[in-house]
Parts: C-alpha cells; sequence; structure tokens
C-alpha cells in the first residue's frame, strides 16, 4: 500500500477530515508530509481530539524505534481500540511483559511503539502480509471515532 492509497481509502469515508500539513501553512514543520486523520463531518480540525488514524514519514522526537528515517519507509498508526488489539496481537494494550518486537520490522501489525498502551497498532509499509488488515483496522478506527463524536453531540444536547 501507498501512503496515497491509504489517504485515498480512509477520505473515501463519510466525514472524514484528512490534515495533510505542508510547507507554508499554520502546521509545525516537524508534520509536513505527514497524514492526520479525524472524524469531522463539519470538515473542522476537532478541538481535543486526537485523530483516530495517522501515517508519519519521519522520526518524531521520542519516537524514533520505527527508523522511519530509512529511504521509502512510513508507519500508519491506528487508533483500533482496546478489543481490535487484543484480538491482533492476543493481549490487552497494557499487558507489555514479554512482548517486545523491533517497531521497525515492516509489513507487519504491532502495537504502536509510543500509543500501544492505548490500543494503538501499527504498521510499517504496510504490504502483501498486511493489506487487509490495515483496511479492517482503519475501518475499525473509523468507527470508533464517529461513535465518540456522536457520543459527544448526543450530550451536548442534553
Amino acid at each position: 500500500m501507498t501512503i496515497d492509497e491509504i489517504i485515498g481509502l480512509v477520505t473515501g469515508l463519510d466525514g472524514v477530515l484528512a490534515l495533510t500539513p505542508s510547507a507554508g501553512d499554520e502546521w509545525p514543520e516537524l508534520s509536513w508530509g505527514d497524514a492526520f486523520f479525524y472524524y469531522s463531518p463539519d470538515g473542522v480540525v476537532p478541538a481535543n481530539v486526537q485523530p483516530f488514524a495517522t501515517i508519519v514519514t519521519k522520526n518524531y522526537p521520542g519516537d524514533e524505534s520505527s527508523r522511519l528515517d530509512r529511504p521509502d519507509t512510513f508507519r500508519v498508526n491506528i487508533h483500533a481500540g482496546k478489543e481490535e488489539f487484543a484480538r491482533r496481537l492476543g493481549r490487552a494494550p497494557r499487558d507489555t511483559a514479554g512482548t517486545e518486537v523491533d517497531p521497525g520490522i515492516e509489513d507487519t501489525v504491532i502495537a504502536h511503539p509510543v500509543y500501544g498502551t492505548a490500543g494503538w497498532l501499527a504498521v510499517v509499509n504496510p504490504a502483501s502480509e498486511t493489506e487487509a488488515a490495515t483496511r479492517e483496522l482503519l475501518g475499525t478506527a473509523y468507527r470508533l471515532a464517529r461513535a465518540r463524536y456522536e457520543r459527544r453531540a448526543e450530550s451536548s444536547h442534553d
């Protein structure tokens, strides 16, 4: 899967806002070239809400273990939630004992090297082994984000 294929897949979902920072816009230079996906049917970047998925193309401070500084390397990060995380990896997100995996391994679904304990999964350079799983996980993350949005909207009307 390419970055453009993933962006096309996710932006094809109803109500998704894809933020793709680039030179000259208001976002920090570190984020240029990356993609951040929100459920936002009004098309406005939500305040105080994390994206449900991201694509990162470089190392971030404190998140260098995936070695995204290698040529043609990117990582898809997906907030799959605790249930899907456990289904995919066979353990709860906070159960990290004996689960050491190379965060730079390609085409493998792994716990996110920084946010895994919060139910985030990651795939470096998704390809034939993980394309179906990546698509499914992005769909799950989208549905969870949409449900959170709808719960917040409902409670603000009460």
